[in-house]
């Protein structure tokens, strides 16, 4: 099972900052792993020790904010699709390389 956490929290004052920090920071020594910007992920044994995990979530929120917790299983996560778009750039590839010696 997995346990996907979205955060949208402010960051107008200096409090609203220190908030952020402090929660993306609990997310990280918790063992999450961020699959975006302000999304995170963790691999959970059982439903049990995801209700843990949420359980801390919800202590550990900042006062401000949203913060969403969804639960997946591992075939419901293996079936997330990544869609990225060609990337344009310096690079050349190997067709367009040109090697002098």
């Amino acid at each position: 099972m997995r346990v996907i956490v979205f955060f949208d929290l402010p960051v107008l004052t200096d409090a609203n900052r220190i908030d952020y920090r402090t929660f993306r920071k609990f997310l990280i020594k918790s063992g999450f792993m961020m699959i975006q910007e302000s999304v995170y992920c963790k691999l959970a044994q059982n439903s049990s020790m995801a209700d843990i995990m949420v359980d801390n979530i919800k202590k550990n929120r900042p006062h401000e904010g949203l913060v969403q917790v969804l639960r997946v299983t591992e075939k419901q996560y293996s079936k997330m699709d990544f869609i990225v778009g060609e990337k344009t750039g310096d690079i050349l590839t190997t067709v367009e390389r040109l090697v002098i010696l």
